[in-house]
C-alpha cells in the first residue's frame, strides 16, 4: 500500500502541513493511520482526496462546503470544472489522481487539452516537465513504484514522438545536421525527445541514437554523417564516474562540433571551459542556439 506522510502531502498537493491538520480536526476531511510512535501516515485514496479539495479550493468554495461532499461527489464536482478554467497546478494535480488510478485515458485527455490551448513547447515545458519533477519526489519517497514511473512516462513518450511524426521532414542535404545521443547507461529520453521535437519543428535534420549509446559508436556514426551540433545529456549526472571527463573526450573525439550537454552535465558544461562546449538547460537556451546558428550561417 502506498504510504505518504504529512510532509508528503504538503508537497504534493501545494497545502501546509498545518492546514492539513486543522482540515482533519475542524472537519474531518482525512483519518490518517499511525505508526507506531503515533506519527501519521496516508494512503493513496487520502491523496486522491486531498487534491480534489484543493483543487475546489483554489476555486474559492468554502472548506466548510467541501467537508460535506462524499468522495463521489468530490470527484464529480472536480470533474464539472472548467478547462479553460483550470491552471497549470490544477492539470499538474488532476495528473497526479490519473496516475494514482493508472488511468491512461484521462492523462491523454489532461495532455491533450493543455496541448490544445498551450500547444506542444508550452505544455512539455509547464506541465509535464514540472508534473515529472513532482514524480520524482514521489518516487524517492517510495510513494510511486517503478512501474507506475514507466507507465506515466511512456504516455509521454508516445505523445512526443507522434509530434515530431506529424511535423514536415526535411532532407539532409538542406538543413544544419544535429546527432543527439544519451550516454551509456542513461535511460531517461524524454528531454531530449522534446528537444529533437523543437530542432525539427526548427526545420533542421535530426540523427537520433537514444538512450545508452557507447561513445565509439558515436564517434563512428559522427564520422558517417558529418553533423554540425551534438547534443547529449542523463538526468542527473550520476550516470557518468567521470563526466567532465566523458565530455571532454567526447570533444577530442569529435573536434570542430558544437557539443551542447543538457541535465546533469550542464554545470560540468559550464565548468570546463571549452568554447565548443555549452550548457542546454531549457528550450529557450536551445532557441536562442538555433538563432545564433541561423546568424553565423547568413
Amino acid at each position: 500500500m502506498e504510504r505518504f506522510t504529512l510532509n508528503n502531502l504538503e508537497s504534493l498537493t501545494g497545502i501546509k502541513a498545518d492546514t492539513i491538520r486543522i482540515w482533519e480536526r475542524r472537519y474531518g476531511l482525512l483519518t490518517p493511520s499511525r505508526t507506531a510512535t503515533r506519527r501519521r501516515w496516508y494512503n493513496g485514496d487520502d491523496l486522491t482526496r486531498l487534491i480534489n479539495i484543493s483543487l475546489l479550493y483554489s476555486k474559492g468554495i468554502k472548506i466548510s462546503q467541501i467537508a460535506r461532499l462524499s468522495d463521489s461527489e468530490l470527484n464529480e464536482r472536480v470533474s464539472s470544472l472548467g478547462d479553460g478554467d483550470r491552471r497549470t497546478s490544477d492539470q499538474i494535480a488532476s495528473m497526479v489522481v490519473s496516475m494514482t488510478r493508472l488511468d491512461e485515458a484521462s492523462i491523454n485527455e489532461i495532455l491533450l487539452k493543455s496541448i490544445i490551448t498551450r500547444g506542444i513547447e508550452a505544455t512539455y515545458s509547464e506541465v509535464v516537465f514540472p508534473f515529472l519533477h513532482k514524480l520524482g519526489l514521489m518516487w524517492h519517497t517510495g510513494a510511486v513504484d517503478i512501474g507506475t514511473e514507466h507507465f506515466v512516462s511512456g504516455i509521454f513518450r508516445k505523445r512526443i514522438i507522434s509530434a515530431i511524426d506529424s511535423l514536415p521532414g526535411r532532407s539532409a542535404g538542406t538543413g544544419r545536421r544535429f546527432l543527439l545521443f544519451l550516454p551509456e547507461g542513461e535511460l531517461h529520453e524524454l528531454g531530449l525527445l522534446f528537444f529533437y521535437y523543437l530542432i525539427v519543428r526548427a526545420g533542421e535534420v535530426v540523427l537520433y541514437l537514444g538512450q545508452s549509446t557507447p561513445l565509439k559508436a558515436v564517434v563512428k556514426i559522427a564520422g558517417q554523417w558529418d553533423p554540425h551540433v551534438i547534443i547529449t545529456g542523463t538526468l542527473s549526472g550520476l550516470g557518468q564516474y567521470k563526466p567532465a571527463e566523458f565530455l571532454r573526450q567526447l570533444n577530442r573525439e569529435l573536434p570542430g562540433r558544437m557539443i551542447l550537454a543538457a541535465g546533469g552535465l550542464a554545470d560540468k558544461a559550464d565548468k570546463i571551459n571549452i568554447s565548443e562546449i555549452k550548457s542546454l538547460r531549457s528550450s529557450k537556451d536551445l532557441d536562442l542556439i538555433l538563432k545564433s546558428l541561423s546568424i553565423k550561417v547568413g
